[in-house]
């Protein structure tokens, strides 16, 4: 399976998200940059409105396409198996994961603007990506959301590795992929079209 960009990969995924409709209270929250587009197409098709949950991949130096881990809002860190097989010291974590903060944070300015703050507890949330390759970042973003008691949380993808889906199997209520591939390469591998998503891409999808 490939898809043409992001947008088809909403559109497909979609369709696997029947269940998902007319629940009352719902809420679409895209992973910046790359996710916001898919997550344009659910929300709307959903009928619900569309959010942003800033969390930052922390890539490992001199190979940045390979999660270490990944941080979100109120102070979630996560590690990933690649600190095992490239292992780096805590001072060098300690750099990377500083400046992934700075960078979330001015994320979370630019994208909120004068968004009002998103409030989670007591709603139903599906957390939309483009993909999810460790899974270290939707990671994050669960145990972010977790943390503001949600009454449900879905992490919903267009293709996910299945070590990815596995592990977050155990920390949301519902994973959904729509293509789950035996030999997983990379989330870009499954796109014709993957050009990077801007920050003036993601703040236009949040006014739709």
């Amino acid at each position: 399976m490939e898809f043409d960009d992001r947008r088809d990969a909403g559109r497909r995924l979609v369709a696997a998200l029947h269940g998902w409709r007319g629940r009352p209270g719902l809420l679409v929250l895209g992973l910046p940059r790359g996710g916001v587009p898919v997550a344009r197409v659910v929300a709307d098709a959903l009928g619900a409105p569309l959010d942003v949950l800033v969390v930052r991949k922390l890539g490992l130096p001199g190979h940045e396409e390979f999660a270490m881990g990944a941080i979100g809002p109120g102070g979630i860190c996560v590690r990933s198996e690649a600190c095992a097989r490239w292992p780096v010291s805590q001072a060098v974590l300690d750099r990377v994961i500083a400046r992934e903060r700075a960078e979330l944070d001015r994320r979370e300015r630019r994208y909120r603007g004068e968004r009002a703050p998103l409030v989670l507890a007591g709603r139903e949330l599906l957390l939309v990506d483009d993909g999810l390759a460790t899974g270290a970042t939707m990671k994050a973003a669960v145990m972010a959301a977790r943390a503001a008691g949600p009454q449900r949380i879905g992490v919903a993808v267009p293709v996910a590795s299945r070590e990815a889906v596995q592990s977050l199997e155990a920390l949301a209520d519902e994973v959904l992929s729509v293509f789950t591939p035996e030999h997983f390469l990379a989330v870009g591998a499954w796109y014709r079209d993957f050009a990077q998503t801007s920050d003036d891409e993601v703040c236009a999808l949040l006014k739709d």
